[in-house]
C-alpha cells in the first residue's frame, strides 16, 4: 500500500479549493491511512466462487410499467405557485447582471 502523506493531503485540498493547516493535514493523513488499511484487507477476502456484481437479491430492473396518463393542466400546476407571471413560475433573482 502506497502511504498518503500530508503533502498529498495539502495538495488534494489545494485542488477542492479547500484551505487546510499543517496539522490538519497530518491529522487528515493518519485517517486516509488509517481507511486504506481498513480497504486494504479486501484484498484478503476469499472471492473464489462469487459471481462478479453479485447482487443478494437477484433484483433485474425492476421497474413500473409505461402507462400514457393525462398531464397536470397548467393551471394544477400553478396552482400552488406563490407567484406567476404570464402562465410561467415567478421566481427571485438569482443572478446579478454582471455574472
Amino acid at each position: 500500500m502506497e502511504h498518503i502523506n500530508k503533502e498529498q493531503v495539502k495538495h488534494v485540498a489545494h485542488l477542492s479549493k479547500i484551505e487546510i493547516n499543517d496539522q490538519d493535514a497530518e491529522k487528515f493523513s493518519e485517517q486516509l491511512e488509517k481507511i486504506m488499511s481498513f480497504a486494504d484487507q479486501l484484498d484478503e477476502v476469499d472471492t473464489e466462487g462469487v459471481k462478479p456484481t453479485y447482487h443478494v437479491l437477484d433484483l433485474v430492473n425492476v421497474f413500473r410499467d409505461d402507462a400514457v396518463v393525462d398531464p397536470l393542466s397548467q393551471e394544477d400546476a400553478l396552482s400552488n405557485a406563490h407567484s406567476t407571471i404570464d402562465g410561467q413560475f415567478k421566481v427571485p433573482q438569482v443572478m446579478n447582471d454582471s455574472e
